[in-house]
């Protein structure tokens, strides 16, 4: 089993959710997504996990979410990804995938617990 935690170390629910999966004794690949956003594909693949739309993975309440005017129901994907990427503080936290026999799963850590049912 591969897991990768895209990780805010300055966020509680990221920790918290890393820790979780540290007392079950998995270490996951850390993807300090500040640093290095994923691409829009990784994105696109993470939302598809998710069963989420783009919005849906964007923290709102962030200046760059209003001062780009992202709520623009006229924006596309592709246009959503590009401020992602862009401003990676809008990408909500943590995420968590999982794959496991070839298969990949994902689950949003708000709570950290939901990492429990991909695991």
């Amino acid at each position: 089993m591969t897991v990768t935690i895209y990780h805010n170390p300055r966020c509680s629910k990221s920790r918290a959710t890393l820790a979780l999966l540290e007392a079950r004794g998995i270490e996951p690949t850390i993807a300090p997504y500040l640093d290095k956003p994923p691409s829009a594909a990784r994105l696109d693949e993470i939302l598809k996990l998710l069963d989420l739309e783009p919005r849906n993975l964007m923290r709102r309440q962030e200046a760059p979410y209003r001062a780009a005017g992202l709520d623009d129901p006229a924006l596309t994907r592709k246009q959503l990804f590009a401020a992602m990427a862009k401003f990676p503080i809008l990408i909500e936290r943590p995420i968590v995938v999982v794959e496991k026999a070839g298969r990949r799963k994902a689950a949003l850590g708000r709570p950290p617990a939901n990492q429990l049912a991909i695991l």
